[in-house]
């Protein structure tokens, strides 16, 4: 069950290179949320209710739940739906997530070792690229705010990776991102003015 989440996880992370519309970015951040929730519920060696509490709102309040609704106003508030027209076209960029695929499955293959999920590691390493390739090929500072949240996930997928019983001092880590995310969001990308979020705008 755990290896067909994550492979939705990866189908998810593929469709961002195709998708033109933010409203389908901010789906696809929802539902890696939910998706996240679902490896981390079955990961865990000892489900306690703590353990459980922690979990969801890590995943279920905060990435599926809060981060899409904030997502959302940043969008209504800058005016803009579609990704920009002088964006890398989308078949590029798809060309690109599929190379990025390959590198990760062979970077987590060459890093096996028996404190390391193989499989985990390699969908952390493809997340990372995803979001990072999204910062890159993008000309509005909305998909850069969607490139840091997959980014976020990555990190959540490695922590995964590195030990399934996921320790606490992980979590809290794990935590502390997302609470400098949702300032991020918060403090910058809801004060965007109507169709002013070109990084084309910004001048040395």
């Amino acid at each position: 069950m755990v290896d067909l989440l994550i492979v939705l996880f990866v189908i998810t992370v593929i469709y961002f290179a195709s998708a033109e519309r933010l409203s389908t970015y901010i789906s696809l951040i929802a539902l890696q949320g939910l998706l996240l929730f679902g490896i981390a519920l079955f990961e865990l060696k000892e489900i306690s209710p703590g353990n459980l509490i922690f979990v969801a709102a890590e995943t279920l309040i905060f990435k599926t739940i809060l981060m899409p609704i904030l997502l959302s106003r940043i969008v209504r508030n800058s005016g803009v739906t579609k990704v920009h027209r002088r964006a890398m076209p989308a078949f590029y960029i798809l060309i690109l997530s599929i190379f990025g695929l390959l590198i990760s499955v062979i970077l987590a293959n060459a890093l096996v070792n028996s404190k390391i999920d193989t499989f985990f590691m390699m969908a952390a390493l493809f997340a990372l690229f995803a979001g990072l390739l999204l910062i890159v090929t993008h000309r509005l500072i909305v998909s850069h705010l969607i490139g840091f949240m997959i980014i976020e996930n990555a990190v959540f997928i490695f922590s995964l990776a590195v030990g399934n019983e996921m320790p606490m001092l992980i979590n809290i880590g794990i935590l502390l991102d997302i609470f400098v995310g949702v300032l991020i969001l918060g403090f910058f990308g809801l004060r965007l003015k109507a169709h002013a979020n070109e990084l084309t705008l910004l001048r040395d």
